[in-house]
């Protein structure tokens, strides 16, 4: 799978060792930073790893801020997006499962060290479910198309 990734200066450090799990997986990985911890606007990177996927140059992002938040705002201004906030391995399958997310945002401070590799491993994993779930994402995407 390639995978999409991007951090704010909060999230950088996080993403490198999301980038050390991907490797260790056999993933490919764009990575489109940040790449220091100087301070910088996310929705400069966010954006750029949600356009990766919704033009298919990604199979999925994940994008990385300090609360997760901003950069999970700023992927789903991207048609075609779904971005998912995932704070435990838990919520990372159901919005693989449920929503069927193809970002997985990640908290900087949020995300405890020793349940990060699952997380991913569950967000990369997890197949959507479909059934009573695709009439639920159909409607989201509908009214993505015609919103305002």
């Amino acid at each position: 799978m390639r995978i999409a990734l991007a951090a704010d200066h909060k999230g950088v450090e996080l993403k490198n060792r999301v980038k050390a799990l991907l490797i260790s997986l056999g993933h490919e990985f764009i990575d489109f930073g940040t790449h220091t911890s100087e301070s910088v606007d996310y929705p400069d990177f966010g954006l750029a790893a949600a356009r990766a996927v919704a033009s298919n140059e990604a199979d999925r992002a994940i994008t990385v801020c300090w609360t997760g938040n901003g950069m999970n705002i700023a992927a789903n201004k991207i048609k075609g997006i779904r971005a998912g906030l995932a704070l435990n391995p838990e919520m990372a399958h159901l919005t693989r499962l449920h929503n069927d997310a193809n970002i997985l945002t990640l908290s900087a401070k949020y995300t405890e060290e020793d349940t990060l590799d699952e997380t991913i491993k569950f967000f990369l994993d997890t197949e959507f479910e479909g059934g009573r779930h695709i009439t639920r994402v159909d409607k989201v995407m509908a009214a993505e198309r015609n919103c305002c």
